[in-house]
């Protein structure tokens, strides 16, 4: 059922209209509606029903409400419903409980709507104060408690909990250790819940008050005049700074609710990591506030140089230096991989610069360590400088067999 306000054109006294008139089922819709006769205009505009709030008859008793409340309450409260419009259809759901739980003020809202209720028509005087109403986080509060897991109770603000921040941590591994992944057991500073205070932050055998200043809200609001109207600026309440309470701090915590520690934890680390990647161990961060859910520990890697092996992606990279001779003889030489030391066959006739390819003996994929990438090794021809008698005498001989080689006319 809608309570309904009526306005006449001028001329004409304004007469309510009582709530419990039902409209006929075959009118239109109340809000906006327009009625027109001789002279007459009438404008009805519909307020959101109590009744139909908690969704109960006009007959029902105390008993029946309570109940009523407690269902939707908990169903509409934002900390579990995310839908838009949730927050404020919860606060409506708290006014209409508070009115309809209250002989007085259910028999003016019964008689008047809620215009009478706000000091518009009768009941307390046109123009007047009208019915303040509580918060309605407290009204939830004074029904379930402190503990029924929402952000935020009738505790005021002070009970939304708040995500712990996520912490950092920098950890330097061996080459070989990027390569195939290990274990580490790392030692983390962070921030864990209070034991003293279990986490709440009041001092133990003490209650938190509702914030003088902000009347629980957790917000003043200023009203600052300019040269264009006055403009009214919302800010976070400078005494209770947001929380809607005030307490005495407990003293092991300083009433943050958490005490710095140092915890030791098992860190696994997966093959393929490489510099600049990021590790994320989920709740290991900093405990959150007020019930809140922990942050996130961030390992960040970093790995040391390999004194012969370079890296490029999954692709591994190393030099082998052979004399000029076993460049055109051809040779074995051995060569440093991840896997360990592995004889290659340098063909003969290999020139300065060629790059040899060793498939599979590279770098796991990060995510997939079936999968490896492979080992270049770049051949360096090594020239002397300086040549022993011997060694001269037997190049002048290949030079002078080269020079009588007939390699057939040249025509320019």
């Amino acid at each position: 059922m809608q309570a309904q306000r009526c306005f006449m054109n001028a001329g004409s006294p304004a007469v309510p209209r009582r709530p419990a008139l039902a409209p006929r089922a075959s009118a239109p819709s109340a809000r906006g509606t327009t009625g027109r006769g001789r002279g007459l205009s009438v404008v009805v505009r519909a307020e959101s029903d109590y009744y139909d709030l908690l969704g109960v008859p006009r007959s029902a008793d105390k008993k029946t409400i309570k109940q009523a409340y407690r269902q939707k309450a908990r169903k509409y409260h934002p900390d579990v419903n995310k839908e838009p419009g949730a927050e404020e259809t919860f606060k409506k759901i708290g006014e209409a409980y508070e009115v309809l739980s209250d002989d007085n003020k259910k028999a003016i809202y019964d008689r008047y709507g809620e215009a009478g209720l706000k000091g518009g028509m009768g009941g307390f005087g046109a123009g007047g104060p009208g019915v303040e109403f509580s918060n309605p986080f407290d009204l939830f509060e004074s029904f379930f408690g402190g503990n029924m897991g929402f952000g935020r109770g009738g505790a005021g603000r002070m009970s939304r909990a708040i995500p712990g921040e996520d912490e950092r941590y920098d950890l330097q591994l061996d080459f070989l250790e990027a390569v195939f992944g290990c274990s580490k057991e790392i030692e983390v500073d962070k921030l864990a819940g209070c034991t003293t205070c279990d986490g709440s932050g009041v001092k133990a055998g003490t209650t938190p008050s509702t914030c003088p200043q902000c009347q629980g809200s957790g917000q003043v609001v200023q009203a600052v005049r300019t040269p264009l109207g006055a403009f009214q600026q919302v800010s976070t309440c400078p005494r209770c700074e947001g929380m809607g309470q005030i307490f005495i701090p407990c003293e092991k915590c300083s009433g943050d609710g958490r005490v710095r520690e140092t915890k030791r934890i098992s860190l696994k680390v997966p093959p393929g990591v490489d510099s600049g990647s990021r590790l994320r161990v989920r709740s290991e961060g900093n405990s959150g506030r007020r019930g809140g859910e922990p942050g996130d520990l961030y390992v960040y890697i970093s790995v040391k140089d390999h004194p012969e092996l370079r890296r490029e992606g999954t692709t591994i990279h190393t030099d082998v230096e052979i004399s000029y001779v076993d460049a055109i003889l051809g040779t074995q030489v051995k060569v440093t991989t991840v896997d360990g030391p592995v004889e290659l066959k340098i063909p003969a006739g290999t020139q300065p610069g060629t790059t040899l390819l060793m498939a599979k003996r590279g770098v796991p994929r990060l995510g997939n360590a079936t999968v490896r990438g492979d080992h270049q090794v770049h051949v360096r021809v090594r020239i002397p400088k300086q040549l022993s008698g011997d060694e001269r005498k037997l190049v002048e001989e290949l030079k002078d067999l080269q020079s009588k080689a007939k390699v057939g006319p040249f025509r320019f």
